[in-house]
């Protein structure tokens, strides 16, 4: 799947963002995040996305984010936004000095799940890969950029036909940071047929 940087598009574009051929900064704001309902009952649907859209059934999206997240849930990563209930996201969301949660949200029809692992917090980079077989996809992550680690497999009622995906950052409470986006490649699909 070819595509341009001029294919990029905004959904709330950031007051401060930079885009390069190679590099894509975000100064996130605060009080952004993107959640639905589930257990804490709010909902909030106003962090930055950009975004390419594609009807390509297969294929993988990958990139690597680098952060100097320093407050509670401050976060960067991949997105795939339909709409605000239908959407999936993987991220680091920064905890306190001592660890922070590698994790993913899928939500369907507006409610949000939340799956993580504890990591140390003096990781600082992280590259992800979203892999798209029709309406079904696959997370993974990798600390090189070469080994790959499964995240989760999820299933996006809403996503079996043009899709949206690409890359956000935001900080939920008062909080800003520099999220810095490289290496951003879309390739035939990595995700393997089950056999």
């Amino acid at each position: 799947m070819k595509w341009d940087l001029k294919d990029l598009k905004w959904t709330r574009e950031p007051k401060e963002t930079s885009i390069q051929e190679d590099r894509i900064t975000i100064i996130t704001e605060p009080g952004t995040d993107l959640w639905q309902r589930t257990y804490y009952g709010f909902q909030n649907d106003n962090a930055p996305l950009l975004q390419l859209t594609t009807a390509e059934p297969y294929f993988s999206f990958v990139v690597k984010t680098e952060f100097a997240s320093k407050r509670r849930f401050d976060q960067c990563g991949i997105i795939l936004y339909l709409d605000s209930e239908n959407w999936l996201k993987a991220s680091i969301e920064y905890e306190n000095d001592m660890y922070q949660r590698l994790g993913s949200v899928v939500t369907n029809h507006g409610y949000s799940d939340w799956a993580t692992t504890d990591i140390s917090a003096d990781i600082k980079s992280m590259w992800y890969r979203l892999s798209r077989r029709e309406s079904d996809y696959r997370i993974e992550c990798s600390e090189d950029g070469v080994n790959f680690k499964q995240m989760r497999i999820c299933h996006m009622w809403e996503g079996a036909k043009e899709i949206s995906f690409g890359i956000y950052a935001c900080s939920p409470e008062e909080s800003s940071f520099e999220a810095v986006f490289s290496n951003m490649e879309i390739t035939e699909c990595k995700w393997l047929a089950h056999v």
